[in-house]
């Protein structure tokens, strides 16, 4: 019995929920199946970024009570060595090991799976995948496949395999998080519990992050008008603390810029109290922007107050095995799968996928731009006036505003994307916008001609000097 049997098992016993890599049976043995569980739970060990995957007889699997077990390992089948069969049906080749041994008087034995490199691992000529607490054949979960084979190829960093720039961290904030929350954080365990250690026992970005100090500050800039090139107002800093308190500041700073308006419309006794925005959508959009943030590249969302609404980058893009229909729809694809499990212990977010569908229940689909390496929630202040509600995302205000909202027309999708690339950069020309979007500069000048002739935008200063002002 190797020197780390036993803790193997009891750090396995130790875990609450279940987890698609480790499997649990008291004495059951079905040759073929076991076979497939071997496929299965290699693949999930890579899938999730594990070293190992685990088959073990003699625990309860929903109690998960030591109980003992009479299975035996060295059993035949069909007249050979179960484990000579096992070894010969797996392919590529997999340097499984059966260990077993005594825990509290009580026989286990376990059984310990390599995860898959370079490719799935198959028995029998079938790849197999866990889904839950459930077996499946990978052919049938397409999208789990594409990224199961990105994590293989090596392509994928994450916050999990990412070693941590700095190591000499502390998490005396995280422990006071969980406590506030009613969870108790154990000192020996919830460093391996959270994730928080690379396979080289080095602290990775995910510990960095919520450490004390995670060295990535979320900042809120304020600007004067509704373009990057007007004057900054001020610059409002929330790190570097822990990820978990980085957020609750920027939320609770949300409601400090969500400035209650008075409606006077049809009043008899009491006026109607109007938010800037809707707040339970301006959660979701920063929630989702943290949680689904590409932290591998080294850079934090980006909040920007603009006159007129507010802007939230996300770094990365969609991921590739999810497509938009499903992000709208709320099919959830974690970029930060350890991360996503924290928020939801801690009831930050949810598993159900209602925030994205959350946003575009009031603001619509277009409150969302999607550029090559971002995501972009726009949120619009509803703001009053002359005592009247204004008007929602899309629609202007002032006399430019008024002649659009007489015409009963909307800019469609290609004009939307040249004033939301002037409002980012004021600067940007005809050459920049046809590589953007990726039509003719004829095509972007006809475009430009039409935005200005409606009210949308004007020229400030020289044709090579000048910028765009959006209107």
């Amino acid at each position: 019995m190797g020197e780390n049997f036993e803790k193997i098992i009891r750090d396995l016993c130790a875990n609450k929920d279940e987890h698609e890599w480790y499997e649990f049976k008291e004495n059951w043995y079905e040759p073929v199946a076991l076979g497939e569980y071997v496929s299965a739970l290699s693949n999930a060990a890579a899938f999730h970024r594990k070293k190992y995957g685990y088959f073990v007889w003699g625990i309860n699997n929903d109690s998960h009570e030591i109980v003992g077990t009479v299975f035996d390992q060295y059993v035949e089948y069909k007249s050979e060595p179960y484990q000579n069969y096992l070894a010969r049906n797996l392919s590529p080749s997999l340097n499984f090991k059966f260990e077993d041994g005594l825990i509290n008087g009580k026989k286990i034995v376990l059984l310990i799976v390599p995860a898959a490199t370079e490719i799935p691992t198959a028995f029998r000529d079938n790849r197999f995948i866990r889904i839950g607490s459930s077996k499946a054949n990978l052919k049938d979960y397409p999208k789990r496949e594409v990224e199961l084979f990105e994590i293989l190829s090596n392509r994928t960093e994450t916050v999990e395999n990412m070693p941590a720039k700095y190591q000499d961290l502390t998490f005396s904030k995280l422990f006071g998080y969980y406590g506030s929350k009613g969870i108790v954080l154990k000192e020996k365990t919830f460093e391996k519990n959270l994730g928080l250690l690379t396979e080289e026992s080095e602290y990775n970005l995910l510990a960095q992050l919520l450490s004390d100090n995670s060295h990535f500050p979320l900042r809120i800039s304020i600007f004067e008008g509704k373009t990057k090139g007007s004057n900054l107002f001020s610059v409002r800093e929330f790190g570097n603390n822990c990820l978990l308190y980085t957020l609750d500041e920027v939320l609770r700073y949300g409601d400090v810029i969500n400035v209650i308006q008075v409606d006077e419309t049809n009043r008899v006794v009491e006026r109607k109290e109007v938010p800037f925005f809707d707040n339970k959508a301006f959660r979701e959009a920063v929630i989702n922007a943290v949680l689904h943030n590409l932290w591998v590249s080294g850079n934090e969302p980006m909040i920007s107050v603009f006159s007129d609404r507010i802007e939230i980058l996300s770094r990365g893009a969609i991921p590739k095995n999810q497509t938009k229909e499903g992000f709208f729809s709320g099919e959830s694809v974690p970029v930060n799968a350890k991360l996503s499990e924290i928020f939801l212990q801690l009831h930050i977010s949810e598993k159900s996928g209602r925030g994205v569908p959350k946003i575009t229940e009031v603001y619509g689909k277009d409150a969302f731009t999607f550029r090559e390496n971002s995501i972009v929630v726009t949120i619009p202040f509803n703001r009053l006036k002359d005592g009247k509600v204004g008007n929602k995302i899309g629609n202007k205000v002032g006399n430019t505003g008024a002649k659009k909202i007489a015409r009963g027309k909307s800019l469609n999708k290609r004009r939307e994307q040249i004033l939301n690339e002037m409002r980012d950069n004021p600067n940007v020309t005809t050459a920049e916008l046809h590589l953007l979007l990726e039509i003719s500069e004829t095509a972007v000048e006809n475009n430009i001609t039409f935005l200005k002739e409606n009210g949308y935008i004007e020229r400030v200063g020289a044709k090579k000097n000048g910028y765009w002002r959006v209107l």
